[in-house]
């Protein structure tokens, strides 16, 4: 199983193109800064992740994220490599997005506070809707207009707990 789940913050802007051709896709490529868990004396304290993604995550990541934001990601690690002007073989591992959320709120971003966000925690391009930004909307049960998620009617007596 190849599976990543990431939390971080972006250390730049995302980097936005549309692919040629007749089905355009959008690209959004982005790094992550993400914080080691253990940190030994004269080593760096974060590692630099390189992500990239595609179509209404890549179109999700371009409307509502910029350089600071934390960010949770979920995707596969994906290896490549390609041959540099010099003639010498690069070789690349990036993080493909298939599922990304807000990690915090837009009051604990420190100095985000004029970014547009929706209401919602995340975007699973498999739950997107045409209707509202990011396919976030009250009739789908992805999310409600207050920015809290709708609980199923009944849920109660399925928690293990009451």
């Amino acid at each position: 199983m190849n599976k990543a789940s990431l939390v971080g913050r972006l250390t730049r802007d995302p980097e936005v193109h549309y692919s040629q051709g007749d089905n355009a896709t959008c690209v959004a490529r982005f790094s992550i800064a993400v914080d080691r868990r253990f940190k030994r004396h004269g080593e760096q304290e974060a590692d630099f992740i390189n992500c990239i993604g595609f179509g209404k995550t890549a179109e999700f990541v371009e409307q509502y994220f910029v350089k600071g934001m934390k960010i949770g990601l979920t995707g596969r690690i994906q290896t490549g490599s390609y041959t540099n002007r010099d003639g010498q073989k690069v070789y690349t591992t990036d993080v493909v997005a298939e599922e990304v959320e807000f990690v915090e709120s837009k009051n604990n971003q420190g100095g985000q506070q004029g970014q547009q966000q929706p209401a919602g925690g995340g975007f699973n391009p498999q739950n997107a809707s045409t209707n509202g930004p990011g396919g976030f909307n009250a009739s789908n049960g992805f999310a409600a207009g207050d920015g809290f998620m709708n609980i199923p009617d009944g849920i109660d007596e399925e928690l293990p707990f009451n």
